[in-house]
């Protein structure tokens, strides 16, 4: 798992929301009170959350061209359950994404935000370029800042080198 520097704009409350869950350990910061408040959760809407997370990180490996780590409800089903339209407002001519109408209280507030920030990334084409870590032990989200967009390890210094040491151990 990575430090680097957080995902720009909406992505990083995407990275941040993947990145609960740390893989290696078993440690799952949603367990917590602070790491709920994070996200604006109930212990009810622990769930549904994780469920969200797992789905993003299936997108985010395959951004990496990785399969998925286990089965899931697709991203994208998930997401219909918080349509969002464009709101405008009046006094200043501002406009934000917004949910469509009131979600159930399970799918509340963090999914709306999930999907205006993929809906933002699309726009700003940087959807693509968060990715789930290659190593199977890992699988941390991380935006991809390499040049051609090809990167595939959370951290070359870390997950990169163990994968390098793995194969140089092969040969």
């Amino acid at each position: 798992m990575s430090e680097k520097s957080p995902a720009p704009g909406g992505l990083e409350l995407l990275e941040s929301l993947v990145n609960t869950l740390d893989i290696e350990t078993g440690a799952d910061s949603l367990d917590t009170a602070e790491g709920r408040a994070r996200f604006g959760l109930a212990e009810e809407d622990v769930p549904s959350a994780r469920e969200l997370r797992e789905s993003l990180r299936v997108a985010l490996l395959a951004h990496a061209g990785h399969p998925p780590h286990r089965a899931v409800t697709p991203l994208g089903e998930l997401l219909t359950a918080s349509p969002l339209v464009v709101a405008v407002d009046a006094a200043d001519g501002s406009a934000t994404l917004a949910p469509a109408a009131r979600t159930p209280v399970g799918e509340g507030p963090l999914l709306s935000r999930v999907a205006a920030a993929v809906a933002l990334a699309l726009v700003e084409g940087t959807w693509h370029r968060l990715k789930a870590c290659e190593a199977a032990d890992c699988h941390w989200a991380y935006y991809d800042r390499s040049p051609a967009g090809r990167g595939r390890w959370c951290s070359m210094q870390v997950c990169g080198a163990r994968a390098k040491m793995r194969r140089y151990r092969a040969k």
